[in-house]
């Protein structure tokens, strides 16, 4: 990465940034967890407060706590997901029908319906289950976020339009919109994002923040960072010394697409929250990589083994575990017996293929095993 500037602070950096975008549409920020992403986002917006006037509409942590669940505990069946009435973030909720914007943005995503409720300020959920419409059902958490996510995508498309209640947004700030993505939904929501952002007659500045390289990748493509000089791209990092920030240009391809699959699978084996949709991503990277060598088959960048020398149980293991329709908001764990050989597939490929040791910093040694 190229060098780039230093900052003391958040606010001197949101400043920066807001200096920047006078000439640009969009920024895009990758940084660890970990790094301030969310308070920046914060400090954009209060940089931009003028008395009690705001000009930065912005989704991170902060707008999934405007909406929280009544459980309906005493009764267990008229469960609702309320609303702050207080926030800006509504401000066009009774007369501009937002449930008829959301719905084609949820639908595509997930299979659930909902209804909001302007006197209660409350939303109830409802899906259909064998031809029957089952009512007041509480959505998981990945729905959940996946609901709020395409809120937020109606008020943006209503502030592009150009809406009275909205006319105040000239800054939309976006970080890390969806948190645990797969490889299928960090394409998919990315691509939806790009596709907004990039009409012609987008008058708003876009700034995007992710901890998420593959999420990034495909904005920083989908936005065409290399082309357009409208838009640029900084790597977001923290000094650890005197706690200063600092951006560095990521350069015309900041993640290879195998590599952030790579990253986002090693963070998963590391934590063990492994699902079965892994080895599907697993398979890809083994599948680029053949190709890339010049093999005809993945089970090529398999390690071999004294008992499996033709690699057929392992080969064997991902062409089964890798078929089927996975969802983001049901993921199947995997049996600890698959997870074993998830992890010794995946270190194996790490040993033989070496990448920068940065990205996979805590390699489990040769027999170690971790359940």
């Amino acid at each position: 990465m190229k060098p780039g500037k230093t900052f003391a602070d958040l606010f001197l950096l949101s400043a920066h940034l807001r200096t920047e975008l006078m000439s640009k549409k969009a920024i895009l920020l990758y940084a660890y967890n970990g790094t301030g992403k969310t308070r920046l986002s914060m400090a954009f917006k209060d940089t931009g407060k003028q008395g009690e006037s705001y000009d930065t509409l912005y989704f991170n942590a902060f707008t999934e706590d405007l909406f929280h669940w009544n459980n309906d505990l005493v009764g267990d069946e008229d469960r609702r997901l309320l609303l702050n009435r207080d926030s800006r973030f509504f401000q066009g909720l009774f007369e501009l029908e937002m449930d008829n914007r959301i719905r084609p943005l949820l639908q595509r995503y997930t299979d659930f319906d909902f209804r909001i409720d302007t006197e209660e300020w409350a939303i109830r959920f409802s899906r259909t289950v064998d031809g029957q419409i089952i009512d007041n059902i509480k959505v998981s958490r990945g729905e959940e976020n996946i609901f709020i996510w395409c809120f937020f995508l109606a008020i943006v498309q209503l502030a592009l339009d150009g809406a009275d209640a909205y006319q105040w947004v000239k800054y939309v700030y976006i970080d890390d919109p969806i948190s645990s993505l797969d490889e299928h939904n960090a394409i998919t929501v990315g691509s939806h994002l790009a596709q907004l952002l990039n009409k012609a007659d987008n008058p708003l500045k876009v700034m995007i923040s992710s901890h998420h390289p593959l999420f990034f990748n495909v904005m920083h493509n989908e936005l065409d960072v290399r082309k357009s000089r409208k838009v640029a791209a900084y790597f977001l990092s923290r000094s650890r010394v005197d706690g200063s920030y600092s951006l560095a240009y990521t350069g015309a391809t900041p993640f290879f697409h195998h590599v952030a699959i790579l990253t986002e699978l090693y963070k998963a084996e590391q934590s063990g929250e492994l699902y079965t949709y892994h080895f599907n991503m697993l398979r890809s990277v083994l599948e680029k990589s053949a190709s890339f060598h010049g093999f005809s088959n993945f089970s090529a960048c398999i390690a071999q083994d004294a008992d499996d020398p033709e690699r057929i149980l392992h080969s064997r293991l991902i062409n089964i575990l890798s078929h089927g329709n996975y969802s983001l908001f049901e993921p199947q764990p995997m049996l600890d017996e698959n997870k074993t050989y998830f992890r010794k597939i995946l270190h194996d490929f790490l040993k033989r293929y070496p990448f920068n040791p940065d990205l996979f910093p805590q390699q489990i040694e040769e027999g170690e095993e971790k359940l």
